[in-house]
């Protein structure tokens, strides 16, 4: 039985990557019927796209949101860094989805401001090309660390994520998760926001906190390339959904390793490494065959 939801948001999705999550995604979708539901930024790779690599799952994804809009879903598209080029056609709206750049929303009577948060991000603002390196990297380690788990899981060992581990232990890493969610309380606060909802980081969070100029709810979706966790909104509360930590993700583990193995049986991390973007024409190539 799906759960009904008035609004839900995901991000950093980050459809066309080995690091994506689509079946897990698809099965989350699948479980839930929401009004409104918010994709905040980074939904397509456009930096990482191959017309190469785009998995039946990926494109059940879009078809999934697609087909929840026609059924009366409101989907709001949030632009981020890694899907930057549809920002040429922000404000446009098709049917029940509506392409935007940030959004702002009331609820309640409370303030909502809704935005990726890739403008806080230094390295997409001063080098974007340092920024497509850096997320080539983030793929790379992505597809080493599910192959590394595999072989970890098979002699017994729990799985580790090595992105986490560099978070957690590489202190400009830490300072900059820090610094990201206090420059977004402290602007919300200013602005007279009592809510700012952000991705980008891949760090979930549901909390409140204090500014300079007074409290702010902060609020984070995560991502569904480790994380898998959404925000949830029903009887006037905030909740982060994790898909790890659900029913939802029973069997999932077995088919996990049938992915890494194939992965694994079909590509090197040279030949990860050595495909080139294509094009946003070849994305669109794609959704019309």
């Amino acid at each position: 039985m799906k759960r009904i939801l008035p609004l839900v948001v995901i991000s950093d999705i980050h459809l066309g990557t080995y690091g994506c999550h689509a079946d897990e995604l698809l099965a989350y979708l699948n479980s839930i019927e929401v009004e409104t539901l918010i994709i905040n930024g980074d939904f397509i790779d456009f930096w990482q796209f191959k017309k190469s690599y785009f998995p039946e799952s990926h494109l059940k994804v879009i078809q999934k949101i697609i087909k929840m809009s026609t059924n009366g879903t409101k989907v709001f598209y949030i632009t981020g860094n890694h899907d930057d080029r549809l920002r040429s056609f922000s404000d446009v709206s098709l049917g029940n989805i509506h392409l935007r750049d940030k959004l702002i929303l009331r609820l309640n009577n409370e303030k909502y401001w809704i935005f990726h948060g890739d403008v806080f991000d230094a390295s997409v603002r001063i080098s974007p090309l340092l920024a497509k390196m850096g997320g080539k990297g983030y793929d790379w380690l992505i597809v080493l660390n599910r192959w590394v788990n595999n072989i970890r899981v098979k002699l017994g060992y729990p799985k580790m994520s090595f992105s986490r581990k560099i978070k957690s232990s590489v202190k400009k890493a830490v300072k900059f998760i820090g610094d990201f969610e206090k420059l977004a309380c402290n602007l919300a606060a200013k602005q007279g926001y009592d809510y700012v909802i952000c991705g980008h980081i891949h760090e979930s969070a549901n909390r409140i906190e204090d500014t300079p100029n007074g409290k702010v709810h902060y609020l984070n979706s995560g991502d569904w390339v480790e994380s898998l966790t959404s925000l949830e909104y029903d009887n006037h509360k905030w909740t982060v959904f994790n898909f790890m930590d659900s029913a939802l993700y029973d069997g999932f583990e077995v088919k996990q390793k049938a992915q890494a193995e194939e992965l694994i049986s079909k590509s090197s991390i040279e030949d990860v490494l050595k495909q080139e973007d294509q094009s946003i024409v070849d994305f669109l190539n794609i959704i019309k065959n």
